[in-house]
């Protein structure tokens, strides 16, 4: 069998080489079972020399494949690169910055002899700031309330995946993509263990607050349209509460005369219609901003060098695919 590593890299000059090492000796371990395995690594338009150190691998190491893109593209774009360029039975997505033990890889294989299509790595979250370790819970618990998928707190990207099940998340071509969802949608037999959180292996992540809520975000609107029905189910109980409202004052003014309405109940009524008006426009600002995007029909991403050479007829995925493979 053949096991394909993909790893996108942003700015990992300083690491790569040392996760390649940790990659091969794996690979060493597992060539005398019969699987071989080639490494496919994808530089998301790194600042640094990463593109330089994955073609100084590829001189020494023939199993090694990279991809690097014109600009950042980021990492949704980078993971469909990889996935594209992976040619193995099965395909082992993982960072590069040794987050993701490589030794694990033994267990992802072992399991997926047992016939799971999928093997899911779930890192505890020993170690993580407590704000953040409760946030994420209660993201977890009300994300799964909404999306038309389950999502698991400590799932990531790191997993191993059958070709069948690489297959499947190719056809998939939407623009807009949340990997972790995709690879819940598609299903197929799939299994999950705990690994201990480990740290970088150099330098400090690049998810900051404002992407982690980007991504969250991304996550809740990529698979439901259930805030476009609650926006409507609210404009309804609005209305509801106007009509109560106005069936009230109309009825103490029969009774009671006429009185001067309250200037602060005025500005609070209109303020705050004001702002649900807004939280409504942006969520269907949301939606058709995702469709503007789909109906562009724009590339994932482009390719400023490779050493993965591929006709048209080979490449993956019909067209679009043939589009995102520019060199």
């Amino acid at each position: 069998m053949l096991i394909s590593i993909v790893a996108p890299c942003y700015n990992e000059e300083d690491v790569i080489a040392r996760f390649h090492d940790a990659a091969q000796k794996i690979a060493e371990e597992l060539l005398p079972l019969g699987h071989d395995m080639e490494f496919v690594y994808v530089d998301d338009g790194s600042g640094d020399r990463t593109l330089g150190e994955l073609q100084r691998l590829a001189e020494l190491d023939a199993r090694v494949r990279y991809v690097s893109f014109s600009r950042n593209f980021g990492k949704e774009a980078a993971l469909l690169a990889g996935l594209r360029h992976a040619s193995g039975d099965a395909v082992i997505v993982m960072d590069a910055d040794l987050q993701h033990p490589p030794e694990l890889i033994h267990r992802m294989v072992e399991l997926h002899a047992q016939g799971h299509d999928q093997v899911i790595a779930k890192r505890t979250r020993t170690g993580d700031r407590f704000t953040r370790t409760v946030t994420a819970r209660l993201y977890y618990r009300l994300i799964n309330r909404l999306v038309d998928v389950e999502l698991v707190d400590g799932v990531g990207d790191f997993r191993l995946l059958s070709r069948r099940v690489v297959d499947a998340i190719l056809d998939l071509t939407e623009y807009n993509r949340f990997s972790k969802g995709l690879f819940a949608w598609v299903g197929f037999p799939s299994t999950t263990f705990e690994y201990d959180n480990a740290t970088r292996a150099h330098g400090s992540s690049s998810w900051n607050f404002r992407s982690l809520l980007n991504y969250g975000l991304d996550g809740l609107l990529s698979f439901n349209n259930r805030p476009l029905r609650a926006a409507l189910h609210l404009g309804m109980a609005l209305l509801l509460c106007t009509g109560l409202y106005t069936a009230w004052i109309v009825g103490a003014a029969l009774i009671n005369g006429v009185e001067t309405p309250g200037y602060v109940t005025i500005i609070t009524a209109v303020t705050a219609a004001a702002a649900m008006q807004m939280i409504m426009l942006g969520i269907i600002g949301e939606y058709t901003g995702r469709i503007y995007y789909e109906v562009k029909g724009r590339p994932h991403f482009l390719v400023k060098a490779t050493n993965v050479k591929r006709t048209q007829d080979q490449a993956p995925c019909g067209s679009q695919a043939t589009k995102d493979l520019i060199t």
